[in-house]
């Protein structure tokens, strides 16, 4: 891969004597005719344990890839990638949740995430020569769409010339047919391009989706195909009693890319985590009426499955709502579901009171089953619900509570009970 140093009369400018922070960035020229396998997976760690994100991704990596080994008639890996302080056993597990090949750099100064050095060391990984791959560059990479994954996933795709789709709700491989005279070199033409990594994003806050493709134009090639994922997106995978390749990389770590140093730090509450429940209960403003009762009705409906929670919108967290104590502590917004806040994906969503706003649509439209209660009867969340009540929560909460109790969920609110647009599952 050619490397070219850019300096100041490379780029028509004179040196002002002032130090500045790209003045060391290296455009990395993309590869030509360049061999590209494997997926590669960066797997986040906290307190000398993966993330549950990283878990998720190495799961669905094994089942893409193979897919793709079976749909290509390949022998393409999945290869993760951890960093930090006596992180080998963190490599190892990575095997069991789907990993062929892991690789880890250890240093006691990588303990916690540094963007310059996290950088440096993927980059080189992704770039060297190695006995234990015969490639250029890694055909598909994975990040988790934390803050530190967002953060690394855009500056490793930069210095690799490529490009990135972030924040992605599911991802698939398959052959792509393209007539953008862009990428086919002519108008008119069409052009197949094979193993596309199709990346699945909500965009408009969740009211639409798209699906990012990263394909080579005529003049250049554009890998790694990269994603960055919505933690939850994925189940978390069972562990399995795996056989793979652990290997210790050596890079040389520079003084330089020390410059910042973390000297304190405090250790915030774990919060509240929703993902991961059968039932998710969520409360929205149309307990406005009496919003200590409405509060108490879904923590008593919670209370009546095996495996619940409760969450709340963004319009509870901000109002000005007079809860009494006993239930405040329900009203923060590490309950929060929607675009600022958490998604969830459980088997049944039971919203109550919400209207349906894209903001919150986007956190738990993927649920299997969504059981809606709105006096609207034109509410917007109508539109992608399963089932739909008409009526008020606070006399229709007691009966779900009850139904569930009984094992008779679906007899509720005496015929208020109507199929949304979303869908004909039982309830």
């Amino acid at each position: 891969m050619e490397v070219a140093e850019m300096s100041e009369e490379d780029n028509g400018e004179e040196d002002d004597g002032l130090e500045h922070p790209t003045a060391e960035k290296q455009y990395v020229k993309a590869l030509e005719d360049g061999k590209y396998r494997d997926m590669w997976v960066f797997c986040e760690k906290q307190h000398g344990e993966l993330l549950d994100v990283s878990k998720e991704m190495l799961g669905k990596a094994r089942e893409l890839m193979d897919k793709y080994n079976d749909d290509y008639d390949a022998d393409e890996r999945v290869v993760s990638v951890v960093i930090g302080d006596d992180v080998e056993h963190l490599a190892q597990e990575t095997i069991e949740y789907g990993a062929d090949v892991a690789l880890y750099q250890n240093d006691d100064r990588l303990e916690r995430f540094l963007h310059r050095p996290y950088t440096e060391i993927f980059v080189e990984m992704a770039r060297t020569d190695a006995d234990w791959r015969d490639y250029d560059e890694p055909r598909y990479v994975v990040f988790p769409a934390t803050n530190n994954g967002r953060d690394l996933s855009a500056q490793v795709q930069a210095e690799l010339d490529s490009g990135l789709a972030s924040d992605c709700s599911d991802l698939y491989i398959e052959d792509h047919e393209e007539t953008n005279p862009k990428k086919t070199g002519e108008p008119g033409e069409s052009k197949m391009f094979e193993r596309t990594l199709h990346m699945k994003r909500p965009d408009f806050s969740g009211y639409e989706y798209s699906t990012i493709l990263c394909l080579d134009n005529p003049e250049r090639e554009f890998h790694p195909q990269g994603a960055s994922v919505i933690p939850g997106t994925f189940d978390v995978p069972e562990k399995q009693n795996r056989e793979g390749e652990v290997i210790e990389f050596d890079s040389e770590l520079k003084d330089g890319w020390f410059g910042v140093e973390i000297t304190d730090h405090d250790l915030l509450d774990e919060g509240v985590d929703l993902t991961g429940h059968e039932v998710v209960v969520a409360l929205g403003r149309g307990i406005g009426d009496d919003p200590t009762l409405g509060m108490e009705l879904g923590l008593e409906l919670v209370d009546e499955f095996d495996d619940a929670a409760l969450g709340i919108t963004r319009g509870i967290v901000t109002s000005s709502y007079d809860f009494d104590g006993h239930v405040e502590e329900y009203t923060t917004e590490e309950r929060q579901i929607g675009e600022t806040g958490q998604v969830v994906q459980p088997e049944v969503y039971i919203a109550a009171g919400i209207s349906g706003a894209v903001q919150h649509k986007v956190g738990m439209d993927e649920s299997d089953t969504i059981i809606t209660v709105n006096k609207d009867p034109d509410a917007r969340i109508k539109e992608f619900s399963d089932y739909f009540i008409v009526g008020d929560l606070f006399e229709v909460l007691p009966q779900l509570k009850e139904a569930v109790a009984e094992g008779e969920l679906k007899a509720v609110a005496d015929g208020g009970l109507t199929e949304g647009e979303g869908g004909d599952d039982d309830v």
